[in-house]
């Protein structure tokens, strides 16, 4: 799978303090799933949880399906 532009540790750093707001989201590209993870509090946290674990362990992807990986 084809590595992302996007910064691996932009991505974290957004997620860990941020990620009330679904900045993470929005910095790679994913503005509907943003969005819904705003109106739905990151599912009572339980969305952003997942995310943080995706990003850490090199699975989250970026809105063109590309890794986000150190």
């Amino acid at each position: 799978m084809e590595k992302s532009s996007k910064s691996f540790i932009a991505a974290l750093l957004f997620c860990l303090f941020l990620g009330g707001f679904s900045i993470h989201r929005f910095y790679v590209g994913k503005v509907g799933t943003a969005i819904l993870q705003i109106i739905t509090l990151g599912g009572l946290g339980i969305w952003l949880l997942i995310d943080l674990i995706m990003i850490i362990v090199g699975k989250f992807t970026d809105s063109e399906g590309k890794r986000i990986t150190a």
